[in-house]
């Protein structure tokens, strides 16, 4: 996903830049010191998410958002302020910001606002249709996802669990750890872990299956799908 930083002071965006270099699906696509560059730049590149601050030199960040609506409706910001009005919030809230960060964030605070942003989008590019389940997860009950994500193993989130059991419980054929990386967007090693692990909870079970060229691969099933035999 491409990022804007749209910040005026060149040390933040720098640090903002460095965060973002260490999250996995995301790239800077450009910074913009004031709202001017910000329209500049993307008018130049294909823009995922911008990450707008609310004091630019030229232009209230959050008067921004109703052009932004307007003339890009599918670029999503997060607003990132030393900011603490509450009419800021409401602004911001009322044009569909994805999330409303007060500076100075740390590290980890962006990169769990950021990978949860990614893995939102990705459920929803995922699913031709949606549950009351899959709406849950979008809005709301962050609080209980982040309390069960404390007693998950390291690089497993509840949000990603949750859609890898929505895929996993729709396959009755099996699916190899590459062939549920390409349908959820992930890398093999990511949808593997997260298989593994619902192996070890006995909601999902291992087979090899030989092919005729190459190594065995281990194919997942659901743990209730018995294989004729």
């Amino acid at each position: 996903m491409k990022v804007l930083i749209a910040e005026d002071d060149f040390r933040i965006a720098a640090i903002h830049e460095s965060y973002i270099e260490k999250i996995q699906g995301f790239e800077v696509a450009g910074k913009a010191k004031s709202a001017k560059d910000m329209w500049e730049a993307l008018q130049k590149e294909k823009i995922d998410l911008i990450l707008l601050d609310v004091y630019m030199p030229d232009e209230l960040g959050t008067n921004l958002l109703p052009r932004l609506r307007e003339r890009y409706p599918e670029v999503d910001v997060i607003i990132i302020t030393a900011a603490t009005e509450t009419m800021l919030l409401r602004d911001a809230l009322h044009y569909g910001v994805a999330h409303y960060l007060i500076k100075p964030v740390t590290a980890q605070k962006f990169a769990t606002v950021l990978t949860e942003y990614k893995e939102k989008k990705d459920l929803i590019n995922s699913n031709d249709e949606v549950n009351q389940t899959m709406i849950d997860l979008l809005f709301g009950q962050m609080q209980e996802e982040q309390k069960e994500d404390q007693d998950l193993p390291t690089g497993v989130n509840s949000l990603t669990l949750d859609k890898v059991k929505t895929w996993m419980a729709s396959v009755k054929s099996g699916m190899t750890a590459e062939e549920l990386g390409e349908k959820m967007g992930v890398s093999r090693t990511t949808a593997r872990r997260y298989v593994e692990y619902l192996v070890t909870t006995g909601e999902c079970r291992a087979e090899l299956a030989y092919g005729i060229i190459g190594r065995p691969e281990r194919r997942y099933y659901p743990a209730h799908d018995q294989t004729e035999s």
